[in-house]
């Protein structure tokens, strides 16, 4: 699957898991997963090295194998990786922290929550992280994800992106999404030759509304803040209020609303990837 970023201003069934709710609603068939930040299943990014790796969770997918893949990544404070490749190129949200990603002889560009990188298969680079708390969301479009040394770089066509958080540009519309609330901005990062795109969505504080999607698959990350989530028609399990803190993920098939509110005095960020339009509507209090 090519990738390219954007360069324009532009469930009743219910059975669940330890880390993870589900529903299936029988008007819509549609399927929802809920994987709040605190149930996700941790192991080690490059088991080789042991406690020397970041630490690593799959939120979907499965990185060990080929197929897409999303997942948490965390580093200790001072980590810093050898000179390295990897074998897919991979995408990189900051969640908590700040993170450095280029050429192992780059000045520290640390970036914070919210900054975005690519990082092409091939490509010798380092990864840093510098605050008490590093946290990453790290995306592949297939796998097996690996570590490989930097003996077998090489090019592979594509060029590596770093997106400080003050450098993404915001808009309130889009072609891939329709923002129907005040002050919900959009950021769009991505999209493949075969219509999957990736976006941040910011929600103001105070917001309180839906995300519509039909989406065959929409994925959700909680980049930044914390939400009150249900999702309208689900089962109990799910329409009961759930707070989600950043980390979380939510993952939906067919035609669904999710319910949002973000309580805080705090914007909240989401990073969606999906293969359809949505739409973000707010209550009659936001709507415009």
């Amino acid at each position: 699957m090519a990738m390219t970023p954007f360069n324009k201003a532009a469930a009743l069934v219910l059975f669940a898991a330890a880390s993870a709710i589900y529903a299936e609603s029988p008007q819509t068939q549609a399927r929802l997963t809920v994987v709040p930040a605190e149930d996700v299943d941790w192991g080690y990014l490059n088991p080789a090295r042991g406690e020397l790796s970041p630490g690593a969770a799959n939120l979907w997918g499965d990185r060990a194998v080929d197929t897409a893949t999303g997942m948490l990544v965390r580093f200790d404070k001072g980590f810093q990786s050898p000179p390295h490749i990897h074998n897919i190129t991979y995408r990189g949200i900051v969640i908590k922290g700040q993170m450095h990603n280029d050429d192992p002889d780059a000045q520290p560009m640390w970036m914070p929550a919210t900054s975005f990188w690519t990082q092409p298969a091939g490509a010798d680079h380092i990864t840093a992280a510098a605050a008490a708390d590093n946290l990453i969301y790290l995306e592949i479009d297939a796998g097996p994800y690996r570590v490989q040394p930097s003996s077998k770089a090489y090019d592979n066509g594509e060029h590596p992106l770093n997106v400080h958080a003050d450098n993404l540009v915001w808009q309130t519309g889009g072609e891939l999404y329709s923002l129907q609330a005040d002050d919900v901005e959009a950021a769009p990062l991505w999209q493949s030759d075969t219509g999957v795109n990736g976006a941040m969505i910011r929600l103001p504080a105070g917001f309180s509304g839906f995300v519509k999607t039909q989406a065959n698959a929409f994925r959700a990350v909680l980049i930044a803040g914390e939400i009150d989530y249900r999702s309208a028609g689900a089962v109990e399990a799910v329409s009961s209020s759930s707070s989600l803190k950043a980390g979380s993920y939510i993952e939906s098939s067919g035609t669904i609303e999710h319910e949002v509110h973000n309580q805080t005095d705090d914007p909240v960020t989401l990073y969606v990837r999906t293969d359809g339009p949505y739409i973000v509507k707010g209550n009659d209090k936001t709507r415009r």
